[in-house]
């Protein structure tokens, strides 16, 4: 068996940076030491940082790789792939493909059910050999839908549904308290006139009072046959926090107050915030802003939501804000893997997967050098 030898790099820990060299054998980290030169067969660094491979829990991406534009269904082995690529390119070596469960047939704003069909085509292609990186399941659990039971129905434990967030994007509430943002992004992406999106506000109304109690209880009792994480979504309030928390939950995605932050941290429920958010300075929903979390010490984990790039980016942004390079890494690598369960990945230690990422920098932007997946370099 023959290994690899990563040399002369800035080498990310839990708690320092060394410089020094990894040996990975059999797709795993077989030793770390410190010093060491570039020798031959060694792959020298050049003094570039060596990273876990990043682990995103949240992305729109694939969806949007399936969708490039609305009513424009591309070919689906096609789009998982140029997904899967992005990512590896981007350093992400582990991905929980979020698909909505729960549809809604009647009206203009409808959605319909994809989710079993996609996740199929992603585990053929696994099983094939033909994709670069570790791809696991998040359903998105619609609560204001129509048919989210049945559709969840449709998975068992054997599908790798790592999460379950429960979603409730009716409005007025949560991620849409303020219903002009929510025209402002439905109406311009579905082409709105002013009175359709007066129907469709209604309707969703109409679905949440019919469906959402027993949509709630439904998605839970699956997430737990499925022996998935679960996790709430855009909690606002202390009392959404407290029915999370009474769930079992244990990771908050994008709380949108600092109160419910800070009642997410006092129920022990990790909280997740948007990458664009970070490094944009806002959310633009208008919702509580990344950075203010982070200064507050209530941010444990990153997502990239929809720019896949901007994990790597928001990684490098907090430890310039916290002046402390491994906890900021930690949160796009060492939280999210401690989150889900993956106890053999997001560190850099013997045994662990050998899942990782040089990057260098330039004028401060992290800049992917190379990405290893099991040791098998991807990217």
């Amino acid at each position: 068996m023959t290994d690899m030898i990563l040399t002369n790099a800035q080498i990310v820990l839990d708690d320092e940076v060394i410089r020094g060299t990894v040996t990975l054998r059999g797709g795993r980290i077989a030793g770390i030491d410190p010093g060491g030169t570039a020798a031959r067969g060694e792959v020298d660094l050049d003094g570039d940082m060596l990273l876990p491979g990043l682990i995103e829990l949240h992305t729109d991406n694939l969806e949007r790789h399936l969708e490039p534009r609305p009513n424009v269904d591309w070919p689906h082995a096609a789009a998982i792939l140029a997904h899967d690529g992005e990512l590896a390119s981007t350093g992400i070596t582990t991905v929980f493909d979020a698909l909505r469960v729960g549809s809604i047939h009647t009206g203009k704003g409808r959605y319909e059910k994809y989710a079993r069909t996609v996740a199929n085509e992603v585990f053929a292609l696994r099983a094939q050999g033909a994709l670069r990186i570790n791809h696991y399941v998040h359903l998105r659990a619609e609560i204001c839908s129509e048919t989210l039971a049945e559709e969840m129905a449709e998975f068992g434990p054997d599908d790798r549904v790592g999460i379950v967030s429960l979603m409730d994007h009716t409005p007025g509430q949560r991620q849409f308290r303020d219903i002009a943002k929510l025209k402002q992004y439905v109406a311009k992406k579905r082409s709105m006139t002013d009175d359709e999106f007066d129907d469709h506000v209604a309707h969703l109304k109409g679905l949440q009072a019919d469906n959402g109690d027993r949509h709630e209880a439904e998605a839970v009792a699956h997430a737990r046959r499925y022996g998935a994480v679960l996790a709430s979504h855009d909690d606002t309030t202390a009392d959404h926090v407290a029915v999370s928390a009474s769930h079992g939950m244990r990771l908050a995605e994008f709380p949108t107050t600092r109160e419910a932050a800070e009642a997410c941290h006092a129920n022990g429920i990790q909280v997740m915030m948007g990458a664009p958010n970070l490094i944009r300075g806002g959310s633009h929903s208008g919702n509580v802003a990344a950075h203010e979390l982070a200064e507050a010490g209530l941010l444990d984990i990153v997502s990239s939501d929809y720019v896949p790039s901007a994990l790597m980016s928001s990684a490098f942004l907090l430890a310039d804000l916290w002046d402390d390079v491994p906890r900021a890494i930690a949160t796009v690598t060492a939280n999210p893997a401690r989150a889900t369960g993956l106890t053999d990945r997001g560190r850099i230690a013997p045994g662990l997967h050998a899942d990782l990422v040089r990057v260098g920098r330039i004028e401060g932007t992290p800049v992917v050098r190379g990405v290893w997946c099991h040791g098998r370099q991807v990217g």
